[in-house]
C-alpha cells in the first residue's frame, strides 16, 4: 500500500464532506439544542410562578393550624373562625385555592384530612400539602401519646446510606455510582448511534461514486485497498473533529451555566424577598461530578476501535449495492450485532459484573458499547480491558481483509445489488 495515495483519499474524503451543509449544520445545532436544553431546566428552576396557591385551614383542635403556618406561611392561613359556607364561597369566588377542615377525628381516629378545592395547582402542589399535614398531624399525635423529644426524633429519623468507594492502592473516594451509570449508558448509546450515523456516511458516499462513475477514475490511479483505508481514515477524522467541537462545546457550556443559574436564581430570591431561596444551592442537574479523564481516554478508544470494525464492513456492503433502498438486505448481518449489544447495555447498566456483562463486554462486536458502560460503572481489571482490544484489534484485521476483497470487486460492479451468493464468491476470487 502507498500512505501518500491513502493520505490523497483521506484529504479528499475529510475536506469533501466537512465543508457540507449536513456536517456543518449538525455540528452547530448540537451544541445549540444543548444549551437550549439547559437554559429551559434553568429558567424553569429559577422562575418564580406569579400563581400563588392559598390553602384556608379551619382548625377546630387549635393545634394543626400553627405549626403548618410555621412551614409555610404564604400557602395556609388560618381560618378558624369562619364558617364551612364562608370557606366555600371564597374557593367559589377564587378568593383562595381550597380548605381544609381539621376536626379531632383526624388526630384520634386516624380519618384523612379533605382538601377542597378548585382543582387547580396540579400534582406537586397536592403532595406538598399532603406531606405537610402528614408531618403536623404525626407531631400532634405524639405530643398527645406524650411521647419525649428524643422518641420523637428517633422517630422522624430517616437513615440514608453514604457510599465510598474503596480503590485498589487502598484510597477512598466519593461514590458517584449512579451518576457514573447514566453517564455509561449515555456514552454507550453515543457510541452506538456513531456506528451506524458515520458507518452510513461511508455507505453512501461509495454507492454516489458508484453511481456517478467516479470510482473508475479513481480506481485506475488508486489501489482498492488504499482507497478503502482511506475513506474509512477521512471519514473517522471526519467523526473525531466533530467530537472534538462537542466536547469542547459542552464543557464551556457546562462551565458558563453553574455561575449563570446561581446567579439567576439569586436576582430572583432577592426580587421577591425570598433570603431562603437566594441561599439555595446549586439545581442537581447542574451539580456535575468530576467525570475521570481515564474515562475520555477510554471512550475514545473504544469508538475508534468500533468505528473501524464496522466501518469497513459497512464500506463493503456500499460496494455491493447499487442504491441506497438496496443496502437494507445486505444490512442485517450488520446490524444485528450491534442490536444485540445495544439491547445487552440495558442489562449491563444494571448489573455491570454479572457473567452475561463480563463476557459479552470482551466479545469483539459488542465491547464499544458494553464495555465503556462498564468502565464508567464499574472497577473493570485491566486484563478484561486488555482482551478486549486486543480481539477488537484482531478482528478488525478480519474485517478488513474480508471487506476489502469485497469492495475491490463490488465498487466495479454496476447493474444490481450483489446478492449473499454473490458477496461470497467474491470473497473466494
Amino acid at each position: 500500500m502507498s500512505w501518500r495515495q491513502i493520505f490523497l483519499v483521506l484529504k479528499r474524503e475529510y475536506i469533501t464532506r466537512v465543508k457540507s451543509k449536513g456536517f456543518i449544520w449538525a455540528t452547530i445545532l448540537v451544541p445549540v439544542g444543548f444549551a437550549a436544553v439547559i437554559g429551559i431546566m434553568v429558567f424553569i428552576t429559577v422562575w418564580e410562578s406569579e400563581s400563588t396557591f392559598e390553602v384556608a385551614i379551619k382548625d377546630e383542635t387549635g393545634q394543626v393550624a400553627p405549626p403548618l403556618i410555621e412551614i409555610n406561611e404564604r400557602r395556609y392561613l388560618d381560618y378558624s373562625g369562619l364558617e364551612i359556607d364562608s370557606l366555600r364561597t371564597l374557593v367559589q369566588l377564587d378568593r383562595i385555592t381550597g380548605y381544609i377542615v381539621i376536626t379531632e377525628e383526624n388526630i384520634t381516629e386516624r380519618r384523612n384530612p379533605e382538601l377542597i378545592y378548585r382543582g387547580s395547582g396540579g400534582m406537586e402542589f397536592l403532595m406538598s400539602v399532603e406531606s405537610d399535614f402528614r408531618q403536623v398531624i404525626r407531631e400532634v399525635r405524639l405530643r398527645r401519646a406524650d411521647v419525649s423529644e428524643e422518641i420523637q426524633e428517633i422517630y422522624e429519623a430517616r437513615i440514608n446510606l453514604d457510599t465510598r468507594r474503596l480503590t485498589r492502592e487502598g484510597e477512598e473516594e466519593d461514590d458517584d455510582t449512579i451518576f457514573l451509570s447514566f453517564v455509561g449508558m449515555l456514552l454507550g448509546i453515543i457510541i452506538f448511534i456513531s456506528i451506524f450515523s458515520y458507518g452510513g456516511y461511508i455507505t453512501r458516499g461509495v454507492i454516489e461514486e458508484k453511481t456517478n462513475r467516479i470510482v473508475e477514475v479513481i480506481a485506475s490511479s488508486v489501489k482498492p485497498i488504499e482507497l478503502l483505508t482511506g475513506k474509512m481514515a477521512g471519514v473517522g477524522a471526519l467523526a473525531i473533529t466533530q467530537f472534538t467541537i462537542w466536547i469542547l462545546a459542552f464543557a464551556g457550556l457546562t462551565t458558563i451555566a453553574g455561575p449563570l443559574a446561581m446567579s439567576l436564581m439569586e436576582t430572583s430570591a432577592s426580587a421577591s424577598g425570598d433570603l431562603a431561596a437566594a441561599e439555595a444551592e446549586l439545581p442537581a442537574f447542574l451539580d456535575f461530578p468530576t467525570v475521570e479523564i481515564s474515562l475520555i481516554v477510554y471512550f475514545i478508544i473504544f469508538f475508534i476501535l468500533g468505528y473501524l470494525l464496522y466501518s469497513s464492513l459497512f464500506a463493503a456492503i456500499g460496494s455491493a449495492a447499487d442504491s441506497d433502498t438496496d443496502t437494507q438486505q445486505l444490512m442485517l448481518p450488520i446490524t444485528i450485532p450491534i442490536m444485540i449489544a445495544y439491547f445487552i447495555m440495558f442489562h449491563t447498566w444494571r448489573s455491570p459484573d454479572s457473567i452475561l456483562s463480563v463476557v459479552s463486554s470482551i466479545i469483539p462486536f459488542f465491547s464499544p458499547i458494553l464495555m465503556i458502560t462498564r468502565i464508567a460503572i464499574t472497577d473493570v481489571p485491566f486484563w478484561q480491558i486488555g482482551s478486549s482490544i486486543l480481539l477488537m484489534i484482531l478482528t478488525f484485521a478480519g474485517t478488513m481483509w474480508l471487506s476489502s476483497k469485497i469492495y475491490k470487486v463490488g465498487i466495479l460492479s454496476y447493474g444490481s445489488t450483489a446478492s449473499f451468493k454473490d458477496i461470497f464468491k467474491w470473497i473466494r476470487q
